[in-house]
């Protein structure tokens, strides 16, 4: 089995459909069924069971399985290691994060970056989706969670106080919640992933079971915008809020837990030069 027959067998086993593993490997769907079809013939095993579910591990599937993953690490090893020794300050440095900090930060910050180091060029992903460092999706990720690995270089660049907040429209039409009231009588603007995991879910610690949301969305950046649009109410970093002119309910409530921002990365990407003033630069526009 080579490299590139080991992708797309950790491709196929992570994703389990053809059009998944596709999206990945960035190639088409027949070109990974193909490719597995002749990974089976030339090893003469069965790896994979069709089902209605999709693609699922067989026993010797899933030692192969075992293998290219064992492959890969050391591949992505390599790879680390040779690029956290680069000292050149030019090349690609990928970046992924949240829209909302990538349109008020990050944004701000490669426009820093480019004048004074037009030679380095960054490939920015704006997502909610966790990514994975170890298996180099990324080079430098900013999230609001903060990791737990030995091997990921952590840094806190902010610690918001959560508000209250809705457009002066919106307040102009309904008026201010009563506290305690469980936002009876109001239009809400929730997080979709925080909304949904929680059994009682709550604005500034405040339950919402009177509340009536009307739009549960996955990004801080559309909950921002349709708190702009008069949706409703809902909660984002004070920072943030009066950033976008929104007008702050309940001035002198908070949310208990504050909204942290992480940047972090592969410890031996360190001391590369081109992450290395990447990193300074988001660090400089963070504080300012």
């Amino acid at each position: 089995m080579n490299w590139d027959d080991a992708r797309i067998l950790l491709a196929l086993g992570r994703e389990q459909t053809l059009r998944r593993a596709a999206r990945v490997l960035r190639v088409d769907q027949a070109t990974v069924g193909r490719r597995i079809a002749a990974l089976e013939a030339d090893l003469g095993s069965t790896l994979f069971l069709r089902t209605p579910a999709g693609y699922q591990l067989t026993a010797i599937g899933e030692e192969a399985f075992a293998l290219a993953q064992k492959v890969e690490s050391a591949a992505l090893e390599l790879t680390r290691r040779i690029r956290g020794v680069d000292n050149e300050g030019a090349g690609e440095v990928r970046i992924s994060t949240t829209d909302s900090l990538a349109c008020d930060f990050v944004m701000p910050a490669l426009r820093q970056l480019h004048l004074a180091h037009p030679e380095i060029r960054v490939v920015l992903h704006g997502s909610s989706d966790l990514v994975n460092l170890s298996q180099r999706e990324t080079d430098i990720a900013i999230r609001n969670q903060r990791p737990d690995n030995p091997d990921l270089i952590l840094r806190k660049l902010a610690s918001w106080p959560m508000g209250l907040y809705a457009s002066t429209d919106y307040l102009a039409r309904q008026g201010e919640p009563v506290p305690a009231s469980g936002f009876a009588g109001h239009d809400l603007v929730m997080y979709e992933p925080y909304w949904r995991d929680r059994t009682v879910p709550t604005l500034v610690d405040e339950v919402i079971d009177q509340g009536r949301v009307v739009a549960a969305v996955n990004s801080s950046m559309m909950v921002r915008r349709a708190i702009a649009e008069g949706l409703g109410i809902g909660e984002i970093p004070i920072a943030l809020g009066e950033r976008d002119g929104l007008a702050r309910v309940w001035p002198s409530r908070e949310r208990s837990a504050p909204y942290e921002v992480w940047m972090v990365t592969h410890k031996d990407l360190r001391h590369t030069a081109r992450v290395r003033l990447v990193i300074d630069q988001l660090v400089r526009t963070f504080e300012g």
